[in-house]
């Protein structure tokens, strides 16, 4: 009987990483797999064991020698968690290095960064006519290592120059849509993306829907079920044929289907909060320091939200990635988002995952 393909999964309880588990326990070759998921919660631990069939180890991504273990004992590693933490990375590259140098293995990393590493400081004020391109290597390598995301994304693609690791870097665009899947119905993963509630939550809180500037500047954007499907797109080819699939400095796949101006998803927040009776005017006036530094924890991450982020990804593409949905089904899915976020208690904001509210 043939070996299984060990596969060390993280982020399997959040949004784009339980899209992707999902789909690969439907996967033609799940039974060839051996999937192993790094979660918190050990409730849901349990329920990935005893219904999907995926061994969960309970611990966290401080645990440094956890991490380290678990990624040395996986021929493929899928970071589908976090894309700003140093030590965390360095931890399974140190597991990859280790499996390298004692079995002789080149394990495959596939990491999780985003498209905020393109960012400018537009701050809503003006389009940018720079368009990044996955295919061109040299345009990406000129993103300054004080962007975003860059200092994981270096370590990640060093580790495939030092030859010890194949790697693979896919940074979403603006993700979108309430996603549905046995793991979503089950209790395990999120069902939410983060940019949009967040502007949502925003708007919910100020009675009325706001924009970053004049929301003229200009981002990517890509449905939860079109990214998924790039990592399986990405993943069946390099099982496929790992010589013909670009990674290192050449293994940068942009997950985008269309573009969108930070005032249309206002605009649409805005929309559906009249038809919702919760406003009277559609239209959304600027924020100001103050409520960005409230609602979104900083100044800094508000100007975020008005930054222009645009890309092409035409070297997934050229691996058979042919996504479906396009800005048009982003905005219409804004209402339902506005709808099912407003009946639920608001939360104290700042909104923005990963600052605490008694930090404001």
């Amino acid at each position: 009987m043939a070996s299984k393909t060990s596969i060390f999964l993280t982020g399997a309880t959040g949004y784009i990483g339980g899209a992707v588990l999902a789909r690969l326990l439907n996967h033609p070759s799940v039974d060839t797999f051996a999937i192993t998921a790094l979660v918190r919660n050990p409730e849901k631990a349990k329920i990935l064991e005893s219904q999907f069939g995926v061994k969960a180890v309970v611990g966290n991504h401080h645990e440094s020698d956890k991490v380290e273990s678990l990624a040395e004992g996986a021929h493929v590693v899928l970071n589908l968690a976090e894309a700003d933490n140093v030590p965390f990375m360095k931890a399974i590259l140190r597991g990859l290095r280790k499996r390298h140098d004692k079995l002789g293995d080149l394990p495959i990393l596939i990491h999780t960064s985003g498209a905020g590493e393109l960012a400018d400081d537009a701050r809503g004020e003006y389009v940018s006519n720079v368009i990044y391109d996955d295919l061109n290597v040299e345009q990406y390598k000129s993103i300054p290592e004080t962007a975003v995301h860059r200092n994981v994304d270096l370590l990640v693609i060093n580790a495939d120059v030092e030859g010890y690791a194949r790697t693979y870097i896919v940074p979403p665009t603006t993700v979108y849509d309430i996603v549905q899947h046995p793991l979503v119905e089950a209790g395990v993963s999120n069902p939410r993306s983060i940019q949009i509630p967040t502007m949502i939550e925003a708007a919910l809180a100020r009675k009325q829907a706001g924009v970053v500037g004049k929301g003229k500047a200009v981002s990517s954007d890509v449905h939860i079920d079109d990214v998924a499907d790039l990592y399986i797109v990405l993943y069946d080819a390099i099982v496929a044929n790992p010589e013909k699939v670009g990674h290192g400095w050449e293994g940068i796949y942009f997950g985008e289907n269309g573009e969108h101006s930070w005032y249309q998803i206002s605009k649409a927040i805005g929309e559906a909060m009249v038809a919702l009776g919760i406003s009277t005017d559609p239209e959304p006036p600027s924020f100001t320091t103050e409520e960005m530094v409230k609602y979104f924890g900083s100044e800094q991450w508000g100007w975020y939200c008005g930054a222009n982020t645009r890309c092409r990804g035409n070297r997934a593409r050229a691996l058979g990635w042919k996504p479906k949905y396009t800005t048009e089904v982003m905005v219409k899915s804004i209402r339902r988002e506005v709808e099912e976020i407003s009946k639920k208690p608001p939360r104290q904001p700042p909104f923005w995952p990963g600052i605490p509210p008694e930090n404001h």
